[in-house]
């Protein structure tokens, strides 16, 4: 079998590694991508953009692409599932836009995958290459590389892993294992003309309960629902009937919904520990590679297109000096992205709790807000140069 030399390869074809590749290309570096897929494709529907990542997408050169199949929501709605009865607001109208620059977004996650394939295909600097399954790295001071199932290796002067949760590049750094949450999702769309719903249908709507909580907005220009009902799930093998018993306590409307998402298969969820360092040798990671999180702030993607700005730009700032640009890179991002990572395991027993105590003290927080009061959210959504300042 062949050995190819390419400058930077990266190992990974979801929305963190095909940002990524384009980002590195813009920095004047040529990127060859490996994706173990016969073609890109992405699992699931909806992903919620926050204006983190919508700004990231603009300096990529893709937000008007993004906003003509998306939706921008009118708000954020919280409800309680078992009274049905609101619980806060979060409005994501001009308030928000101008606060933070960029605007939230809700798309449909192939849409979004589309637009980075087709713009990575228009780019010189990069080459996809897909049927190719990683299953063996290495890195050390100099270089790095992979050898691929049917015995294709390549060496590098970069290895970026981009390969989700079960990486195999984050062997380099770390034996550990994907944390199992005891929770579960299944996911579904329907068309918008079979929507009926109490709630505005531009908003994302998020109905919380004990052992459960169902989440709905809509995407591809408002014509088609995405919905996905999560629930706490001991067996992710036997899955059905622990999803019916959980919603069967909810509220008519939310036990409606749930009962239109397909239960043919689910997706349990994972996270992990934050590492301390996301580089070995000539090796670095991002995204779920880096930092797999709880969906409970919507930030999973949106964290993975923050690396790849940030590591293209790094890399251009240090052009002749790539483990200064690795470093820079995991100065700015490794302490944010952890920060997510250790915030959304509590956020998500927040919602989930069973406890009268704990859900009267949620109560009456969250209806003591005001739907414009966005101070919780500035670490997260605000440019990193107005933080600094």
């Amino acid at each position: 079998m062949t050995t190819t030399h390419v400058p930077v390869l990266i190992v990974g074809g979801g929305i963190g590694g095909l940002a990524t590749a384009l980002a590195v290309a813009r920095s004047g570096r040529a990127v060859h991508l490996l994706e173990q897929a016969s073609e890109f494709t992405e699992i699931g529907a909806g992903l919620q953009i926050g204006p983190n990542a919508t700004r990231v997408l603009d300096r990529l050169g893709l937000l008007d692409q993004l906003l003509e199949v998306s939706v921008l929501p009118r708000n954020g709605v919280m409800l309680d599932a078992v009274t049905g009865e609101p619980l806060t607001v979060l409005d994501l109208g001009q308030g928000f836009r101008d606060r933070y620059g960029y605007p939230y977004v809700v798309v449909h996650r192939s849409d979004l995958l589309g637009m980075l394939v087709a713009a990575c295909r228009a780019e010189r600097l990069v080459h996809l290459e897909n049927d190719r399954q990683v299953v063996e790295v290495w890195s050390d001071p100099d270089s790095a590389g992979v050898r691929c199932a049917d015995g294709s290796t390549y060496t590098t002067d970069l290895l970026i892993g981009a390969d989700g949760l079960r990486s195999k590049v984050r062997t380099l750094i770390s034996n550990d294992e994907p944390v199992y949450s005891g929770f579960s999702a299944c996911r579904g769309t329907v068309p918008m003309s079979e929507v009926r719903t109490d709630v505005a249908e531009n908003d994302v709507v998020l109905w919380v309960g004990p052992g459960m909580h169902l989440i709905q907005y809509p995407v591809r220009r408002g014509e088609v629902y995405n919905q996905v009902a999560v629930f706490r799930n001991e067996n992710p093998a036997d899955f059905g009937e622990e999803m019916r018993e959980r919603f069967s306590k909810a509220c008519a409307p939310v036990q409606g919904h749930a009962a239109r998402i397909a239960r043919d298969r689910n997706w349990p969820i994972y996270d992990r520990d934050p590492l301390p360092t996301w580089i070995s040798g000539r090796a670095v990671l991002l995204g779920d590679a880096a930092h797999p999180m709880l969906q409970y702030l919507g930030q999973g993607a949106c964290q993975a297109l923050e690396d790849a700005l940030a590591l293209g730009q790094e890399l251009a700032r240090h052009d002749e000096d790539v483990d200064k640009a690795l470093v820079a890179y995991q100065d700015r991002r490794l302490p944010k992205a952890t920060r997510c990572q250790l915030s959304a395991r509590p956020w998500g027993e927040v919602w989930h709790s069973d406890n009268a105590a704990m859900l009267g003290l949620r109560s009456r927080v969250m209806r003591s807000r005001s739907a414009d009061d966005y101070t919780e959210l500035d670490w997260l959504y605000a440019a990193e140069e107005e933080l600094a300042s």
